[in-house]
């Protein structure tokens, strides 16, 4: 951050004794409100950035001005988009609001940039079913799901054993996005995959009590409430990490969910061996979920259940390629 922010202090501290940084003053806060570490990174990426493109000013010094400004040479010199634009202006709210204690009225009236809408690209079944006919084991098991139950990708990568509920054929998604809960439904067609799944996670796990390790990450301070669940099976992951590696929160070496890009990388792979033009990545199974689903005649409200989204205009979206869109009107040039 050059010399500003990894050296400037904010006085005021009793008995004398210097505040920490402001960087660490926002990690910290971002802890207390139980941000991820993604966010985290990208909200303390931001707000490094804003400092230094406005002189390295104090933000205390700064004022509508700078933040007007800073959001627009991103969105004319490095051309973001949207919602990389408002995510920025998230973090300096944070700073501003969480950390620094401001409440400034101009900050309610900088204006977010709006988000285009864009139609999802979808497969049909056909081409959904060669793309994972590419994929084998873990990965095939991991996208199949995706598709089959219309979980986002970080949703199935932090997936607990617990919350796979084979006796309902149901997943319970927890802390999806916007803190929500969710049920959605279990394919019959994957239970003998993950009951395999699920005899390769016992065995790992117990290696791991067996090496005096096998606890697991634990969200909202559950661990002080229950001090045997890190370590229940009940609560280790569905998609573990091939290796133990260092919480960078608490310092424990634990083992952790699968990183997602290795999902990722795997699918990229599966679209050029099957040779599909469209722009596919893992979310896409999700859009492939949703639209399978109101093509066959499921309720819109259903599906917007099953997703977990707040409000039926977005699953509307969907609708796109049903027999109400262009899809289902016939050109008057093939009536010549």
């Amino acid at each position: 951050m050059g010399d500003y922010t990894e050296s400037a202090r904010v006085s005021g501290v009793p008995g004398g004794a210097p505040a920490p940084r402001l960087l660490e003053q926002v990690r910290r806060r971002l802890r207390v409100k139980h941000y991820s570490l993604r966010t985290e990174g990208a909200y303390l990426q931001w707000i490094r950035r804003f400092i230094l493109a406005s002189g390295k000013k104090h933000p205390r010094d700064m004022g509508a001005l700078e933040v007007e400004g800073f959001l627009t040479r991103l969105a004319t010199q490095g051309q973001v988009a949207a919602s990389t634009q408002n995510q920025a202006l998230s973090a300096i709210l944070f700073l501003y609001r969480e950390v620094l204690g401001v409440d400034l009225p101009w900050m309610d009236k900088v204006t977010r940039a709006k988000k285009p809408q864009r139609v999802p690209v979808v497969l049909s079944v056909a081409q959904t079913q060669r793309l994972l006919a590419r994929l084998d084991g873990r990965d095939w098991l991991m996208a199949s799901l995706l598709y089959g139950s219309g979980m986002r990708l970080m949703e199935c990568v932090r997936l607990r054993v617990k919350d796979v509920d084979f006796a309902r054929n149901q997943i319970t998604v927890r802390d999806g996005k916007g803190g929500k809960d969710r049920r959605t439904v279990l394919p019959a067609s994957l239970v003998d995959a993950l009951q395999r799944q699920l005899a390769q996670v016992r065995l790992v796990h117990a290696d791991d009590l067996a090496a005096g390790f096998g606890e697991v990450w634990l969200p909202h301070a559950l661990a002080r409430k229950y001090p045997n669940a890190p370590r229940e099976m009940g609560w280790q992951y569905l998609f573990p990490a091939s290796k133990r590696s260092i919480d960078p929160l608490s310092g424990l070496e634990r083992r952790h969910h699968l990183d997602e890009k290795v999902l990722q990388r795997a699918v990229k792979s599966a679209v050029r061996a099957t040779g599909l033009d469209q722009p596919v990545s893992c979310h896409t199974l999700r859009h492939c979920f949703a639209t399978h689903l109101l093509e066959a005649g499921y309720d819109i409200r259903t599906v917007q259940e099953l997703l977990g989204h707040k409000d039926v205009t977005t699953t509307q979206i969907y609708t796109h390629v049903l027999n109400r869109g262009p899809g289902g009107v016939r050109s008057p040039l093939d009536r010549a």
